[in-house]
């Protein structure tokens, strides 16, 4: 499960997981009910801290999201009304990112959507 985070990046590395493993549930990478890794393995995998990870699978837990079983794992919960909000909230994260890069960039916001346009058209 290959997550691309970028530590050299303003956005803090567990809000890029967090986003990371939301965006695989909302494109059906993970689907309900699969397993994730545990704390220890992907925090190896990645090269982060445990503490992080950790973080992130609560956050997530606590959103309705994933669903830690005791001695079993973590879990993505299956409740089909999660996966509209998910998606919602993931485009709109997404955006938020694609607009701060876009800024940084110069780009105006005129421009930003005549690329988005002309991209959707393709």
């Amino acid at each position: 499960m290959p997550f691309n985070l970028n530590p050299d990046s303003r956005i803090p590395i567990y809000i890029q997981l967090k986003e990371a493993i939301k965006l695989a549930i909302a494109t059906g990478k993970f689907l309900p009910g699969s397993q994730l890794p545990t704390v220890r393995q992907l925090a190896v995998q990645l090269k982060i801290n445990a503490n992080t990870v950790s973080r992130v699978y609560l956050e997530l837990e606590s959103e309705g999201v994933l669903a830690s079983r005791q001695g079993k794992g973590t879990f993505v919960k299956e409740r089909p009304e999660i996966d509209t909000n998910m998606k919602e909230n993931t485009l709109n994260d997404l955006l938020d990112d694609l607009i701060i890069k876009v800024s940084a960039l110069g780009f105006s916001s005129t421009e930003l959507l005549k690329a988005l346009e002309k991209k959707l058209k393709e």
